[in-house]
């Protein structure tokens, strides 16, 4: 048995070119840690949480992340904190896989 969450939740997904999917990690009444598997050329489309506080983390392959009108391309590992309010998103421009969980807290 082991504490880790993240490797048994996303081995078994492989999304297709254009394809996300998710797996959750944790819910509680306090907070929501979701991992993204983005597919090549997939996309977590821009958005907000007004009320809430959104933290990705990169952690296999590359991401290019969006916040607020800005983007940057970042490998892992890599954190990227969005504001309550900030319209954040994430896209795979690569051939690969890439994951990345989002933490939301406080759950609304």
């Amino acid at each position: 048995m082991t504490l880790d969450s993240y490797a048994t939740a996303v081995a078994d997904l492989d999304p297709a070119r254009g394809e996300v999917e998710t797996a959750e990690l944790l819910v509680t009444d306090d907070v929501l840690v979701k991992a993204f598997v983005l597919g090549p050329d997939a996309a977590v489309d821009p958005h907000e949480h007004a009320d809430a506080t959104n933290v990705f983390h990169v952690l296999e392959g590359e991401a290019t992340v969006s916040r607020d009108g800005e983007e940057e391309t970042l490998a892992a590992p890599a954190v990227v904190p969005n504001e309550r309010g900030a319209v954040h998103g994430a896209r795979n421009d690569t051939d690969e896989r890439a994951v990345l969980t989002a933490s939301l807290a406080p759950l609304p």
